[in-house]
């Protein structure tokens, strides 16, 4: 069967956290009622599996990839990732702070998914941490100003931020400082009576600062404010207000991405983003957030080395962007076309998907053309080939593919 692209129809979510306008109007639909939409999958994730039209009608991705792997995944990608799509690329739209988190490595993910089973814990038990067997990388490139946190800060970073606090000045002096793993398992297994108490101190400081307006998004401080404004319930502060002050605070501009390896930890705090990794939904969390917390595996898989926040700016070969990542599970690719401008995409081997984020375009192939316009994405199977020609606005399109793909040509 020649390989031609089909459209996609992918799945929201509707997280507490998440925005009321970006995916709706990207979608084109009417959210007067203001409910959250906070991310939009595209790939076949059994939580949220997208649906291709295919012989005039919609057929659910997992079960056409599990019908005709070869068509749709190619032989490299089934032998490498089995019968399923490598990767999933989502939308997320953050309008409140999101959990500190990290990853596991594959090996991780596949003992412990193992080892959870072995146990019958029901895959959507509120305790278990393995929901598959796979590890979870991700990129993410900002679509507006995006702010997170990435990674351990230095030792004098991380000292000289809680000298300055109170409450926390006096809970240093306690810690292991040298040892920034102890320190974080003391933190982590404080009985709650006790970050009670030593929060408390920064709360009374922070919350009156942040209602009158005197914090700012680059001090750690503001998302400390916001964190006790959201996450203290019954005047219990959240001990993830512990890591504001341990982790990177990193500002994305639009087009600057960065890449969250396994074991790192990291929080999403604002903006809107395309993001793409592994097919996985596995996640350790470490604080704000009223979910399970497992310490003993957060502790054995996290990465407690000092990260240098390494802002990624794509490469652009050919017109096509790409922005790189160590692992061969994806690539990111951004496509930004003039107006009447055209593309040739000969991918190699494996699948794709496509998301148009502005403009229309025109993707021609063996079964003729098809228009998508913003808000509409497509997939494209293995080996498949075609020409991409922008509307009468220009177009950009974001594109998760398997990386060392042959790049086209204008």
């Amino acid at each position: 069967m020649t390989a031609v692209v089909h459209r996609l129809h992918g799945e929201t979510q509707h997280y507490a956290w998440g925005g009321y306008e970006f995916i709706p109007a990207l979608m084109r639909l009417d959210n007067t009622d203001r409910r959250p939409f906070a991310e939009w999958w595209m790939g076949d994730h059994p939580l949220a599996p997208s649906f291709v039209w295919v012989g005039g009608q919609w057929e659910e991705l997992g079960a056409l990839i599990r019908h005709d792997p070869q068509y749709w995944l190619g032989p490299d990608a089934r032998v490498q990732f089995g019968e399923r799509l490598p990767f999933l690329l989502k939308i997320l739209d953050v309008r409140s702070m999101l959990s500190i988190q990290a990853h596991p490595t594959k090996a991780a993910a596949e003992a412990g998914f193992a080892r959870e089973n072995a146990l019958g814990i029901p895959l959507d038990a509120p305790h278990r941490t393995y929901r598959d067997d796979n590890h979870k990388p991700e990129i993410m490139a900002a679509l507006t100003p995006f702010w997170l946190l990435h990674g351990f800060r230095r030792q004098a970073d991380i000292a000289a931020l809680w000298a300055e606090r109170p409450g926390l000045s006096e809970l240093y002096a306690q810690l292991p400082q040298h040892d920034l793993k102890a320190m974080y398992k003391a933190l982590m297994e404080m009985p709650q009576e006790e970050v009670d108490r030593w929060l408390q101190p920064l709360a009374q400081q922070l919350l009156p600062e942040l209602q009158a307006h005197r914090l700012y998004k680059d001090e750690p401080d503001y998302w400390a404010a916001l964190a006790f404004e959201t996450y203290t319930r019954d005047g219990h502060y959240d001990r993830g207000v512990f890591s504001v002050y341990l982790l990177n605070l990193v500002r994305l501009n639009p087009g600057e991405a960065i890449f969250q390896a396994a074991g790192v930890p990291h929080a999403y705090l604002e903006g809107v983003n395309v993001e793409l990794m592994a097919n996985s939904d596995n996640v350790f969390r470490g604080g704000l957030t009223p979910k399970h917390i497992d310490v003993g595996e957060l502790m054995a898989n996290l990465l407690f080395d000092p990260v240098q926040p390494f802002i990624i700016q794509a490469s652009s070969p050919n017109g096509l962007e790409v922005f790189p990542a160590p692992i061969p599970d994806f690539e990111l690719h951004r496509l930004a076309l003039a107006p009447g401008q055209s593309y040739e995409w000969h991918p190699l081997s494996g699948p794709a998907i496509g998301l148009v984020l502005e403009g229309e375009l025109t993707l021609s192939d063996a079964a003729g053309e098809g228009v998508f316009r913003s808000g509409e994405s497509f997939i494209s199977p293995h080996k498949a080939e075609f020409t991409c020609q922008a509307g009468s606005e220009g177009v950009a399109v974001y594109w998760a593919a398997l990386p060392e793909r042959e790049k086209g040509s204008e």
